[in-house]
This record gives structure tokens, sequence and C-alpha cells, in this order.
């Protein structure tokens, strides 16, 4: 029988992200990364922090597409030729982001074969992200679009240590992320609380209970 390996993960490769070169800027909570339409020459990874990607569409209200935190990648697009943001960026907490010319990218996967498979594992990860979002989007009940929403901002749906207390989300940003209005979104989290599945001392802390959403429907 063929031995098979495990690939490296992309956390475990670029751990530090030094790797990839380019340059390291800080930013401050609420503070714009990239705004969607703007020349992209260059791909991020969030060495610390979290960033919010929205899209515009024409007579359409913004909707939130991805919440990322450290070890993601985004504005990877200009790889593959896009010469415009497709979104724009926007970092939720203050965040250390690595900014990589896309040259020195292309240069790296043909170059580094570590980064080169790390880089299409994550890609890989990040299309299983999508399609499971995208099957939430169709299958499950806005109450429990909330409540996967909530986990992820806890890191409470990844390997990993979760984060114990989230700072408090805006409820409009989170309407936008399930697909509902404020209105039900300050609904389900009242009745969260209630529940024990969330509480709130300053920032949110989500509760591994949370869970229990998916179970009771």
């Amino acid at each position: 029988m063929p031995r098979t390996s495990k690939l490296p993960s992309h956390a475990d490769t670029l751990s530090s992200g030094a790797s990839l070169g380019g340059t390291v800027s800080h930013y401050r909570r609420k503070q714009t990364v990239y705004t969607q339409g703007t020349v992209a020459g260059s791909l991020f990874y969030i060495q610390e922090g979290e960033v919010r990607l929205t899209n515009e569409t024409k007579n359409r209200r913004s909707a939130v597409t991805a919440i990322l935190g450290e070890g993601d990648f985004f504005g990877a697009q200009c790889l593959i030729g896009f010469p415009l943001r497709l979104s724009t960026a926007v970092a939720m907490t203050a965040s250390s982001i690595r900014s990589i010319p896309k040259q020195r990218m292309i240069h790296l996967l043909h170059t580094k074969n570590k980064i080169s498979v790390s880089l299409v594992s994550y890609l890989l990860s990040t299309l299983k992200k999508y399609q499971d979002h995208v099957a939430a989007l169709l299958t499950f009940t806005a109450e429990q679009r909330l409540a996967r929403v909530l986990l992820a901002l806890a890191h409470l749906d990844r390997k990993g240590p979760p984060i114990t207390e989230v700072p408090n989300p805006n409820h409009q940003v989170l309407a936008d992320m399930v697909g509902t209005t404020r209105s039900r979104i300050n609904l389900f989290m009242n009745d969260f609380r209630k529940q024990g599945y969330i509480s709130y001392d300053g920032g949110l802390e989500v509760h591994k209970s949370l869970h229990k959403v998916f179970r009771n429907k």
C-alpha cells in the first residue's frame, strides 16, 4: 500500500508570515485596509486581529461576505488577474496585517514548494467554507445562521483556542451577514442571552452551548 503524507497546514508553514516577505502594517479598529474598486496590486496575510470583507452592488445594500482572522489571506484575487478590489476590507479589531506584492507572491509560488502547497491548501479550505456558507443560506433558519456567525467570531468553529471575549459586534453588521433585519438580530441575541448561550460583560462571550441551536430545530 502506498504511503500517504498529510499536507502541512498553511498555519504551520506560515506561522509568523515572515517567510512571505512584504511589509507589516498596523490597523486600528474600524480602519479601512482597502476599498472596493481600487487597484489590486498585493494580497494580505493577517498576523493578528480580524478583518471584515464587504461587497457593494448597485441599487442594493452592502453585504458582509467574510469575517477573517489570524492566519487568513485576503485580496488574493489579484493573483489570477483581477485588476481591481472586489470588496472593501476593514479591520474589526486592532490588527497586524502583512501586505505581499503580487509579483513577490507569484515568485514564491514558483520557487518555494512549502509555501505553494500551503497556499493551495488554504484556498481549498476557503472554497469549502464558501460552499458551507452557501448551503447554510439555503437550509438554515436566520437564527441558526446567526449562531453560526457568532461561533465563527469566537473561533468555536475551528481548532485552537477560542476567543474569550468578542468585541460587541454591530447588530446591523450581523444582520448583513445573516441576511435578515436588525430587529430580528436584536430578538435572537436577547433569546440567546436568556438561554445562556451568550453573555455580555463589556464584550460578548459566546459559549459552546450555542451549538444546541442546530439540534433544537
